[in-house]
């Protein structure tokens, strides 16, 4: 079964993941024995070091890297997001030293779908006058178009980050092809290094930094049922003779992490990370085939009880490829259907809605606007994300918690017109 507690059914899964069983016992034996600090030359210490290191070659090889020194660990996804634009920032400034033509400041490319720990870090740099910034639109189906990004590249562009999957809606943005593209171009004084989010992607879809040709990639532990810490790739950082993503520490301190991360290690968080990564290689296949199966089964009875004429699947597209777990869907027969109040009215589901109400005030998706989306179809959505151990049967019960929320909320507003 998946996360139940209450008789609730969890179906929020893009918005953290429990800790595997298995990620369970290997954090709670670092905990007894990996207590050591790791840089320490004790034996205690040697042994966490190794346990760290073990971790890392697991990681290295769930997303096919080439070295296990490109893998650095962070506190969490925001932190690498934010590594990432600090890093590419000092690279310009260096590059500034050798060429006097170069632009004052550089320049940075991302989508108006990205996460606030991408958008927020690229649009400081923007207001405090430290880089430029373009901003991509994606398309109704919720994708960039790759030639729309290139045609934003300027001399002095040296950041392209676009995310793997989105959060809301899971469609896969052709990151590859960005990379293709960029690659064929990049003999320049400014090289444009590509970078994805891909927090939501891993454990969901294969990952393989070869395949996409990124230079950075951010990780995310707590969203494949590993421990809230995360890690970032960075293509060759530690590699001599080799093109190196350059890597800059945000903060000052000792030389953990071969001096790219201050900091003394959190050897239990990262071996947990490390077995989270061991058990997708081992097991993707099965979780990415079980969370489709449930997903669809999911959208067939959404249909099949409310109508497909009274239901928008926000992403859905032949032309777009989405994560397995994934379902954006707009209750689109009544303005009154907002997205928060079904859930407030639902007793079993617990889901997400990336629209919110604070104060009064309430917010559709940016997300789903940003796809072009009426206010009503943005503001009537639910994100239903499944897991690895959802089932049929709480799917149905699902289905019929909305069905009772949606007739709850026409009854309340049939009442306040008379």
């Amino acid at each position: 079964m998946s996360k139940n507690l209450d008789q609730k059914v969890y179906l929020d899964f893009n918005a953290t993941t429990p800790l595997d069983a298995e990620v369970i016992t290997c954090i709670t034996e670092s905990l007894c024995q990996g207590w050591s600090n790791p840089s320490s030359q004790s034996s205690a210490g040697k042994g966490a070091k190794q346990q760290i290191n073990n971790s890392r070659a697991l990681i290295a090889q769930m997303i096919n890297a080439n070295f296990s020194s490109d893998i650095v660990f962070l506190s969490g996804g925001t932190e690498a997001n934010n590594v990432v634009f600090h890093s590419t920032y000092v690279h310009y400034q260096n590059l500034k030293k050798n060429y006097n033509d170069l632009e004052p400041l550089p320049h940075f490319i991302i989508s108006n779908i990205e996460h606030d720990s991408v958008r927020l870090v690229a649009e400081h740099y923007q207001k405090t006058g430290l880089g430029e910034l373009s901003v991509v639109n994606v398309d109704p189906n919720g994708a960039v178009r790759v030639k729309e990004v290139l045609e934003l590249i300027q001399p002095n562009t040296v950041l392209i980050s676009i995310m793997l999957a989105n959060n809301e809606t899971g469609v896969v943005q052709p990151v590859e092809e960005l990379a293709t593209e960029i690659r064929g171009i990049n003999d320049r004084k400014v090289p444009i290094f590509i970078h994805t989010d891909a927090a939501q992607a891993v454990g969901k879809i294969k990952v393989d930094v070869e395949k996409l040709m990124v230079d950075y990639l951010t990780i995310v532990g707590h969203k494949f049922y590993g421990p809230k810490i995360g890690a970032l790739y960075a293509r060759n950082c530690l590699v001599p003779n080799l093109k190196q993503s350059p890597l800059h520490h945000l903060f000052q301190g000792a030389g953990q992490e071969s001096g790219l991360r201050p900091g003394t290690e959190n050897t239990p968080m990262i071996v947990g990370l490390g077995k989270a990564s061991q058990l997708v290689s081992e097991n993707l296949e099965k979780f990415s085939k079980h969370m489709l199966e449930i997903r669809d089964y999911l959208e067939r009875k959404l249909i099949e009880v409310f109508g497909s004429e009274n239901l928008k699947f926000n992403g859905k597209s032949d032309k777009t490829q989405r994560l397995p777990n994934t379902c954006n869907v707009s209750f689109v027969s009544s303005p009154y259907f907002k997205g928060f109040q079904i859930l407030e009215h639902c007793e079993i589901l617990e889901a997400s809605t990336g629209s919110c109400c604070h104060s009064g005030e309430f917010k559709a998706s940016k997300i789903l606007l940003a796809m072009n989306n009426d206010f009503e179809a943005a503001s009537n959505a639910l994100r239903l994300s499944v897991g690895r151990e959802t089932t049929k049967e709480e799917i149905d019960l699902v289905v019929k918690d909305i069905k009772k929320s949606l007739e709850k909320i026409a009854v309340i507003n049939y009442f306040k017109k008379i």
